[in-house]
């Protein structure tokens, strides 16, 4: 590896920061604390700091010594998960039912080594965005920033995020172009039927029996409507229906998740499960009531910029430890929002097996939302090395 030695002499300083945050999660847009935390840090570091995009989000402007130039958008996300965690260390969570099970935390930590690294050496042309976004868990803090002028004010020629991640090995890459993360859109569907005594059904509309029938069609959308190379995604996760067991009731419940690569496969999908739920329900003498949410679009990475990321890393941690053909995840990160206003690339640094942290209780310290996570500090000084070398040569 080629880190920077100054970021690697002070990878310490910035994993007490890293776990001063683990120490006091907060949830999407309540990311107050940890927002004074990035804020005092940045101002201490003589860069200009904007606060309130996004409700908590905080950015940092860092112009170069050498002029006016490009500018180049950097981001991490600052919330945390509704977890309760079951580490023992001592930066556990203090506040009860929260917990950074997904490594914001050091996300943020990351960009605050690179922060502190370029204020101390701003012999470059052109403008670095630091953006520590709030609420990506659910609350598409990324949106929020955008609608609040992010890119109005700060209008980047660029933006980069990255993302600590499981089943890469430590201080590896992985990134790819085009579709790397999928959309994130959520259904319920009522189904309203006519309820009565079990044993008289003929006298009722029997909304259980109806969408007992809802939940297998849909599953038809997947094998026999779209493509079977477009990949995509529809569970049903909830079904709710009755209160006893010798009445039919007079609704049932359903709801789910649906997870594509491109937006028309969402447009069909989401135009099926519609046709479906209704027709099926009318047959069956009921109604039914459908909403769809779209949520996160699909993360499409830009080719350009992809192929700078990746000469970067290439040249950071060696070509062999970087994997530029990752599979794409049906995981969603409203960094796609990002993206589409502006070219970018989002990549994917390798957590490692978990020897960091103790091991045998829970999924481990390397998986994602789970309650025995931990950020591996050791990706402390490679992430801020990533973003401070990305940074200069863009702008130069």
């Amino acid at each position: 590896m080629h880190l920077i030695p100054e970021i690697v002499d002070s990878a310490n300083d910035i994993q007490d920061i890293r776990r001063n945050i683990h120490a006091h999660p907060e949830l999407r847009f309540e990311e107050n604390r940890t927002s004074d935390l990035v804020a005092e840090a940045l101002s201490s570091w003589g860069i200009s700091v904007f606060r309130g995009m996004g409700k908590t989000g905080v950015v940092g402007r860092l112009d170069g010594d050498l002029g006016p130039g490009k500018m180049i958008g950097l981001r991490a996300d600052m919330d945390a998960l509704p977890l309760q965690e079951h580490n023992a260390f001592e930066h556990t969570s203090r506040n009860p039912g929260k917990m950074h099970a997904c490594g914001h935390d050091g996300h943020t930590a990351m960009l605050l080594g690179a922060a502190q690294y370029l204020s101390n050496h701003r012999d470059f042309k052109g403008t670095i965005i630091f953006i520590f976004q709030p609420a990506e868990e659910g609350g598409a803090g990324a949106r929020e920033m955008i609608k609040d002028g992010l890119f109005k004010e700060f209008p980047c020629d660029a933006v980069f995020g990255l993302h600590n991640w499981p089943g890469l090995a430590e201080g590896h890459f992985g990134v790819t172009e085009g579709p790397m993360m999928a959309s994130s859109n959520t259904f319920e569907i009522t189904i309203q039927g006519r309820g009565g005594h079990a044993a008289l059904p003929h006298n009722s509309a029997d909304p259980v029996f109806a969408g007992a029938q809802v939940v297998l069609a849909l599953q038809s959308i997947i094998t026999r409507n779209k493509q079977p190379v477009d990949a995509a995604v529809l569970s049903v996760t909830q079904f709710h229906a009755g209160e006893t067991s010798n009445v039919i009731p007079d609704s049932a419940f359903i709801s789910g998740t649906v997870r594509t690569f491109t937006l028309e496969v969402l447009d069909l999908i989401e135009l099926r499960l519609r046709e479906v739920a209704h027709s099926i329900a009318v047959a069956f003498d009921c109604q039914a009531e459908i909403t769809f949410t779209r949520n996160y679009p699909p993360l499409i990475n830009h080719a350009n910029e992809v192929q700078f990321a990746s000469e970067v890393m290439s040249d950071l941690v060696g070509k062999q430890n970087v994997d530029t053909s990752i599979d794409p995840t049906m995981g969603a990160e409203d960094f796609a929002f990002m993206l589409l206003e502006k070219p970018g690339c989002y990549v994917f640094l390798g957590n490692g097996d978990g020897d960091h942290r103790s091991v045998g209780h829970g999924m481990g310290p390397c998986h994602l939302h789970n309650p025995s996570y931990d950020f591996n500090d050791a990706l402390i000084p490679v992430g801020a090395s990533y973003w401070v070398t990305l940074a200069q040569r863009y702008l130069k």
